[in-house]
């Protein structure tokens, strides 16, 4: 049996809007951590929703990364949260945890031609299909 003081999926889904926040603003997990008063390990917690957060440090920690509460909670997600919930869809915020998703979405940013964002998107959902791999090994 789970204990009630246990971190749960919200837990989880809260701790995944910080570290998708702080890495958006390019804050390392030391930085928060220092001006949260608290060690890197605890922000490693927070993060993976190991530990949860009160509603003072969720506060703190929402006035640090300059977003507003809700945005942490995902109170603001609107349509796309009823989806997740029927299996619909995944998770933007889930999908962002994924290594060298916020890199790759700050590079396609940047690329201002329609065309070229096109091709990339194209190259992408080939490799993700299994039609962009090489017959050779690196």
């Amino acid at each position: 049996m789970k204990s009630p003081k246990s971190p749960d999926q919200v837990d989880v889904q809260v701790g995944q809007r910080i570290r998708v926040q702080r890495q958006a603003i390019g804050m390392s997990q030391t930085k928060l951590a220092d001006a949260l008063g608290v060690t890197f390990q605890q922000v490693q917690k927070y993060e993976t929703g190991k530990n949860r957060e009160g509603a003072g440090r969720l506060t703190k920690i929402a006035s640090v990364l300059q977003v507003p509460v809700a945005n942490l909670l995902g109170t603001d997600d609107g349509p796309g949260r009823a989806l997740e919930r029927q299996g619909g869809a995944r998770s933007p915020v889930k999908m962002m945890t994924i290594p060298g998703a916020l890199k790759l979405l700050r590079a396609y940013r940047d690329l201002s031609d329609g065309k070229m964002r096109r091709s990339v998107v194209q190259l992408v959902e080939n490799i993700a299909a299994g039609r962009g791999r090489s017959s050779r090994r690196i």
